[in-house]
């Protein structure tokens, strides 16, 4: 299975693209501080996502998200809708934008602790999620199943004692936001969909200081999710290249 067949004019775009959302991350995370709300964080990246030329992904027809990207703040996990919420210094937040660049998709997620740098459980918790995301992207050697990058991922979060959110998966991006195949978290190696050259996909580990467990729309907005338990969350993500020999990080600097 390919996440859609790309020339090569469509796989530079992709660069472009991915280097666009890579620049607008690189300034969010200087601009990020307490005392700001999350509906003025969504405005700036809007504003910043325009004048590079892009476009917001979640605001068009194919996904209909009410803003531009989804910012999930402590017991949030992922999809959460911008409010008028005042981040705190220590809140815990994870940022997930797609974009839309010469009519390609490249998507990203971080997370990052606000206005200090992480200590103890936070450091823990963001330290071992997006070291797993790499890990996922190492075990990338050429084809690939998609149970090898599981496993891989999975084995940093277990190792690192965390929860792993089993019900969201990363998948294939490029002339969609989201394509086949599905990339879980976990997995067995040398099983899953075979990823060659040329397939474009989205890692993106999500776990918590708690459980597995994750609870729909718990902020009545249709869209956010968060953990059962209460537990802090944490999001990293990259759309990387399938290559002959390995993987290019497309939404890197």
């Amino acid at each position: 299975m390919q996440t859609g067949l790309k020339t090569e004019a469509q796989i530079q775009a992709m660069r472009e693209c991915g280097k666009i959302l890579a620049t607008i991350y690189d300034d969010l995370k200087k601009y990020v501080r307490a005392g700001m709300t999350e509906l003025e964080i969504d405005a700036w990246v809007e504003g910043e996502i325009k004048r590079h030329g892009a476009e917001a992904t979640y605001k068009t027809s194919e996904v209909n998200f009410p803003n531009a990207i989804c910012i999930s703040t402590n017991d949030e996990i992922v999809h959460s809708v911008p409010t008028e919420y005042v981040l705190e210094k220590g809140d815990v937040v994870s940022f997930d934008l797609v974009i839309t660049y010469k009519g390609m998709k490249t998507d990203s997620a971080f997370t990052m602790v606000i206005d200090e740098q992480p200590t103890g459980i936070k450091k823990h918790l963001l330290n071992v999620t997006e070291r797993s995301l790499y890990a996922g992207i190492d075990a990338i050697k050429g084809p690939v199943y998609t149970g090898d990058i599981g496993a891989a991922v999975e084995k940093v979060l277990n190792d690192g004692k965390l929860g792993i959110i089993r019900d969201l998966v990363g998948h294939g991006v490029g002339l969609e936001m989201h394509m086949p195949p599905d990339v879980p978290n976990y997995g067995r190696k040398g099983t899953g969909v075979l990823l060659k050259p040329g397939d474009t996909i989205a890692i993106e580990p999500m776990a918590t200081l708690g459980g597995e467990k994750i609870v729909t729309d718990t902020a009545g907005d249709g869209w956010t999710i968060s953990t059962r338990d209460g537990s802090l969350a944490a999001h990293f993500e990259h759309t990387v290249l399938i290559t002959k020999d390995g993987a290019e990080i497309l939404t890197s600097l």
